[in-house]
């Protein structure tokens, strides 16, 4: 049976309240706390998103609504809660209304046990990986929800096809989410996590090859989860005209939006706390809140949580707006000819690793792989701040370059 512990908030409250309204207020809190991330994250994200394919196709996205363009997602939003709800007349309008709050709660619950500091956490469960990997999933309950009583032969085609997307992909994430949960010894995030504090080569990512390479498999299938393009199948403009949000208008369409951008970046801390060092910066060799105090400390994890899990989420932004979709034969091979021998190989690869490899081996090539990341990421950063030089100064190239004047 799974073991819980009472958070430091309850058993500080519980000294001023009866032990079950210190549990009570504090669900509240974080409850509040997580739908308001969730919508504010989601806004946010939907501002980068444009941005990013604006500048990756050559345009500047918004720029009218506020400065940057930074409230079109709120001008948005005005829209949606505006807009008439409409429900198919041949539709089953209880199953139909039901779905988008079903696909929303997945996504919320995965944000129950996503610590985002030492003790910074709705609620701590001992087997928190495997409980975010269930809930994560239960998303394409809503989605076939949708998809069936929509009433639209379009919208249960993107039904089914993320079923079967969704269903075959939880097989290689779960087996690349078992690598750090056996160097661990814990299904514990906040101990997978504390135990890569220092620098940054003691995460888990560079502990050996095997590793290195399980971490890209995750974000991979973890992409593919979150119906992100290339794996977009489930919603696929070209065929399915939205797939199984077809019908849907809105709040209860944004309601599905919302869902995918928690799910994305809820996928992307839990690569982070697997993977990156979870809350630890990799450049100071000690627990933050511990030296700083409880709450300086987790502030400062916090932050760098959440900007690891940011990073992450404009990756997928990037992946989406750079590759083509596949078809769904495609999207079904890659999972169950590629990725799932290949987790296989890592997670056993892995597991005789540590039984065979002696200890001296293993750390030179742990700051291999340190040394050579860090120098390709410092390749890319650099590579951003050069200017290329036929890129005219002040405006950019193409399509912005002001035609001459009509004499």
């Amino acid at each position: 049976m799974p073991h819980y512990r009472a958070a430091p908030v309850v058993e500080t409250l519980a000294e001023y309240m009866p032990p079950w309204a210190a549990i009570l207020c504090t669900a509240g809190v974080a409850a509040g706390l997580i739908v308001s991330f969730i919508g504010v994250s989601a806004l946010m994200f939907i501002w980068a998103e444009r941005k990013v394919s604006g500048r990756i196709q050559d345009r500047l996205g918004p720029t009218r609504t506020g400065p940057l363009g930074l409230l079109q997602s709120f001008a948005d939003g005005i829209k949606l809660l505006t807009k008439e709800d409409t429900t198919p007349d041949i539709a089953d309008h209880f199953l139909f209304r039901i779905a988008p709050y079903l696909a929303f709660c997945a996504a919320f619950a995965g944000f129950i046990a996503l610590p985002f500091g030492k003790g910074v956490v709705p609620y701590e469960l001992n087997a928190a990986a495997f409980f975010m990997l269930a809930v994560l999933s239960s998303e394409v309950f809503g989605v076939m929800l949708a998809g069936y009583a929509s009433g639209s032969k379009w919208s249960l085609f993107g039904g089914v096809r993320e079923a079967a997307q969704v269903v075959s992909y939880e097989v290689p994430r779960s087996l690349c989410v078992v690598i750090p949960i056996c160097l661990a010894g814990t299904l514990d995030l906040t101990v997978i996590a504390t135990q890569q504090q220092g620098w940054f080569w003691t995460w888990n990512i560079f502990h050996d090859p095997f590793t290195f390479l399980a971490f890209f498999i995750f974000f991979a299938t973890a992409t593919a989860s979150c119906k992100r393009a290339p794996f977009d199948l489930a919603e696929a403009e070209s065929e399915l005209v939205g797939g199984f949000h077809t019908e849907y208008s809105g709040l209860r369409w944004s309601f599905f939006f919302m869902a995918e951008y928690g799910s994305m970046f809820a996928v992307s801390g839990l690569a982070a706390l697997l993977y990156l060092g979870g809350w630890h910066t990799g450049v100071l060799p000690f627990e933050p809140s511990e030296r700083f105090g409880m709450w300086a400390g987790n502030l400062l994890n916090a932050a760098v949580f959440i900007g690891k899990g940011s990073l992450l989420v404009l990756v997928m932004m990037w992946v989406r707006w750079s590759l083509p979709r596949l078809r769904i034969d495609q999207v079904m091979m890659t999972c169950l000819k590629y990725f799932l021998p290949i987790s296989c190989g890592l997670l056993l690869g892995a597991c005789a690793w540590q039984l065979y490899i002696p200890a001296s081996a293993a750390e030179v090539v742990r700051y291999a792989l340190a040394g050579g990341s860090a120098l390709f990421v410092a390749g890319v950063l650099a590579s951003l701040l050069v200017v290329k030089g036929d890129v005219p100064s002040g405006r950019l190239a193409g399509v912005w370059a002001k035609a001459p004047a009509a004499e």
